[in-house]
């Protein structure tokens, strides 16, 4: 099996993990900076979760437009030119008396590059790195994300206590040059993985062949919805307990790491199939208890538990990568990462449009129940879909068998950097 050490043996390895953690550092720090700052402003538990989470709900227009750039655009330059424009863009959120439609419209254009970030991202990593690696690979990237994520709450609170909300939003502006810079020193010069020029009509095209095979479809609204539900309850963590909302996102960031750590170490390949949805159902049930309004030692350990279950998102990115042919897979992995975070902004809009007219507690536990709900209708689904496959073995072909030009998983040689 390989190992954790392994992977930072592998050239520009290492680079793109210090880019992507910095990257997310800035992203917790202003985020939490700037909820907390729209909350103080407005009140408004609704534009508080949108200001946090609202920059994904934009992730959905640029998946349809911009996202056969993926795989079109050089990756050294799109990443350190994405995290550029984000540090410009979150200094210009700290300039005081902003107005909140300008703050918005802000948002708004981060969440279109942001759309690009991680097919660009993961469509790189997926070159570096050999396939039967990239599961461990995604593991090490969402270890720091967690990681990254509790540095970053605590540090953002901390922030918040010392310096103002708008001091946090500026120290995040700064993280972002920071992962601008490790991008063009760290990374290679490396050539776009398709040729052609980028369009909304090719956008389109590779949209609907991926879309075409039932297999990637599950896959995607595996990643897209319960996942998406969940973030929409931690949204929530600032009107549920303004004080302690950094307390809380901490939590949820030690509970994933600790899912994807176990995940992708030690979690066998026999065993990773049977495991992806009844893993993923931990992700709702915790947030049941708040129905009983617990004590915070109780929400706590709600919020660590319910987040182990983000490991089950590293299971379903491994099957689609096996559904997919090799010269899509950024734009793949990128329709991947921008439907996630699109339905995160979502989920994050309705959650406070629940909270707004009943309490935060209360929308916590409509949208855990809904993401249990989706969880084990997937499921039933995947069932009939391998029986009709067993079914089906000895006459024609299934149709739940890879795409052409898909491979399940071949060792693969490392692509040399050009």
């Amino acid at each position: 099996m390989p190992r954790y050490q392994d992977l930072f043996r592998t050239p520009e390895f290492t680079p793109l993990f210090l880019t992507g953690a910095v990257h997310t550092a800035a992203q917790t720090v202003a985020g939490l900076g700037l909820a907390t700052l729209v909350f103080r402003a407005t009140g408004s538990p609704f534009l508080s979760a949108l200001a946090l989470f609202g920059p994904s709900l934009a992730q959905l227009l640029g998946a349809t437009t911009l996202l056969s750039a993926a795989d079109r655009l050089p990756p050294r330059a799109a990443l350190a030119g994405m995290s550029l424009f984000f540090a410009l863009g979150t200094a210009v959120l700290a300039i005081p008396a902003l107005p909140t439609w300008a703050l918005f419209a802000i948002l708004l254009a981060e969440g279109l590059v942001a759309s690009l970030g991680g097919g660009v991202r993961y469509g790189l990593l997926n070159e570096i790195l050999a396939r039967e690696d990239f599961l461990l690979g995604r593991s090490v990237t969402n270890m720091a994300v967690g990681a990254c994520q509790i540095g970053g709450f605590v540090t953002g609170g901390a922030l918040i206590a010392l310096l103002a909300p708008r001091g946090a939003v500026l120290v995040g502006a700064v993280l972002y040059l920071g992962a601008a810079l490790l991008a063009r020193a760290g990374l290679g010069a490396r050539p776009p993985r398709a040729a052609g020029r980028a369009s909304v009509a090719e956008t389109w095209r590779t949209n609907r062949r991926l879309w075409s095979s039932p297999a990637r479809r599950r896959c995607y609204l595996a990643l897209w919805v319960p996942n998406g539900l969940i973030v929409g309850c931690e949204s929530l963590f600032v009107p549920y307990d303004p004080e302690r909302a950094g307390l809380l996102f901490g939590c949820a960031a030690l509970g994933m790491l600790v899912g994807d750590t176990v995940v992708g170490r030690f979690v066998p390949v026999r065993l990773r199939g049977r495991i992806r949805f009844p893993l993923q159902a931990l992700l709702a049930a915790p947030f049941l208890v708040f129905a009983a309004d617990p004590p915070l030692p109780l929400v706590l350990l709600a919020v660590t538990v319910s987040a182990v279950g983000y490991g089950a998102s590293l299971l379903h990115q491994e099957r689609l990568t096996a559904l997919v042919p090799e010269e899509l897979s950024g734009h793949a992995l990128g329709l991947h990462t921008s439907g996630t975070l699109a339905l995160q902004g979502v989920s994050a809009a309705l959650a406070g449009t629940l909270a707004q007219y009943t309490s935060p507690r209360t929308g916590m536990v409509l949208l855990a129940l809904a993401s249990l709900t989706a969880t084990l209708s997937l499921a039933r689904a995947e069932r009939r879909a391998e029986r009709r496959a067993g079914r089906g073995a000895g006459g024609a072909p299934s149709s739940e068998a890879p795409s052409s030009g898909a491979r399940p998983c071949p060792r693969r040689g490392r692509r040399r950097t050009a």
